[in-house]
């Protein structure tokens, strides 16, 4: 990785659109309750994606935002919105780091890019874009194990979603290969 790089682990995120996710595709009835719950269990184990890999994905990111002569931020969170790593690179903007956490937080919260979810945005009322702590442009790729998101990768500070994507879907292919 070239350049000097500021990288903090564990700062907490804000999770208060992921309550309102869950209601919205809560089950309506006690019998679409998960398994475990109909088990009685009081612990479910979760997949989480390993700080190692978390360090690979932001080494690849960055080296592809340098091959693209662009200053950017890269986040990744947790499947619990959770910020896990922040690399903010040589001159990226202050607020590359804010964009970059709320585009990972809305691609783990939701399962898919942030640029297909901004398509299905109309502006005609409430949606899903008047979640806290959302943000629907390009930037932000989910990461997936055994076809659930275990994280969220977010990039901010490119001059449009598609190149801060494009930076994103580099770091995510660093460690695709070994993604359950």
């Amino acid at each position: 990785m070239t350049g000097s790089l500021r990288v903090r682990r564990g700062a907490a995120a804000p999770l208060a659109g992921l309550a309102l996710v869950a209601a919205a595709f809560a089950p309506a009835t006690a019998q679409a309750a998960s398994p475990s719950v109909r088990d009685g269990q009081a612990v479910v184990q979760t997949e989480v994606l390993s700080s190692g890999a978390a360090l690979e994905i932001a080494e690849a990111a960055m080296e592809e935002a340098a091959r693209q002569k662009q200053k950017v931020t890269v986040v990744i969170v947790d499947r619990s919105g959770a910020t896990r790593l922040v690399v903010k690179g040589d001159g990226a903007g202050p607020q590359t780091e804010e964009s970059a956490r709320r585009k990972a937080f809305t691609a783990v919260s939701f399962g898919r890019a942030t640029s297909e979810l901004a398509k299905g945005l109309d502006g005609g009322g409430p949606s899903i874009a008047d979640i806290p702590g959302t943000l629907f442009l390009g930037g932000g790729v989910p990461v997936a194990s055994g076809g659930a998101p275990v994280a969220g990768i977010g990039v901010g500070g490119a001059p449009s979603g598609d190149i801060d994507e494009a930076i994103a879907r580099a770091g995510l292919k660093a460690v695709a290969g070994r993604l359950r």
